[in-house]
């Protein structure tokens, strides 16, 4: 979509894949209006959503605290943390926000559009946050909470019973155990602008590469390499 007027139009039916009706619907269009969009049309717009995606960060971070709390009543602190960190990363949230069929509705500026999905999933993550932050300031804390449980509660519960391994949490475990010492991640290069960029990581152990990684962020590039380093650690053990 390019046009603010065209995303006026379809608040009836964002609503409608939202599950929520807004009371202020200038928070609903808000977070849709990209910082790209905004430095190209100052004239029609006066905010972006990042203010929104900063509220909403801690929102979604509460709502996860808060399931993670009630249905793992054993579980320990770190436990509970890591879990959070995976739930709540960028690859997550965007793949949370596809999951709402409103992607399509985002406000980019031309420069953005023509940047060949680079960036778009930082993008989506962003805007899954501002939703968030707009439904929080428009019906607090149990509306938003209401939102996200009815969209994405079923895949919490899939996500708790079989969670994604933590490969850096692995890769330190065998390299103490076989050397001693704990892996060491470098960030080996980062490329695209501010708000969407792209980062390499490298993992070493006793000073020699072990593996490399991408991500959208150096955590998520650390937990690339770190699969990518014990992938090809196997490889050699087994051979």
């Amino acid at each position: 979509m390019h046009s603010y007027e065209e995303l006026q139009k379809q608040i009836p039916q964002l609503e409608q894949h939202l599950g929520y009706v807004f009371n202020d619907k200038n928070l609903l269009t808000l977070a849709f209006v990209h910082r790209s969009f905004y430095n190209e049309h100052r004239d029609l717009v006066s905010e972006h959503n990042e203010r929104l995606e900063f509220l909403g960060d801690s929102v979604f971070g509460l709502i996860v605290s808060d399931f993670l709390y009630s249905h793992l009543p054993q579980a320990p602190e770190g436990h509970l943390s890591h879990l959070r960190a995976q739930i709540v990363e960028a690859s997550s949230c965007a793949a949370l926000l596809l999951q709402l069929k409103v992607a399509d509705y985002v406000l980019l500026g031309k420069g953005e559009r023509l940047n060949d999905g680079r960036g778009r999933e930082t993008i989506l993550a962003d805007l899954f946050e501002a939703l968030l932050g707009a439904i929080y300031l428009d019906g607090g804390l149990a509306s938003v909470q209401t939102f996200f449980l009815w969209h994405f509660e079923k895949a919490l519960e899939t996500h708790l019973q079989q969670p994604t391994r933590n490969w850096k949490a692995e890769l330190q475990d065998y390299s103490q155990k076989r050397y001693q010492k704990p892996p060491v991640y470098k960030v080996l290069k980062e490329e695209g602008p501010d708000h969407s960029k792209v980062f390499t990581v490298g993992a070493f152990i006793d000073d020699a590469s072990v593996g490399e990684g991408v991500g959208a962020s150096k955590k998520e590039a650390e937990q690339a390499a770190a699969e990518n380093a014990l992938t090809r650690l196997e490889k050699v053990s087994d051979g």
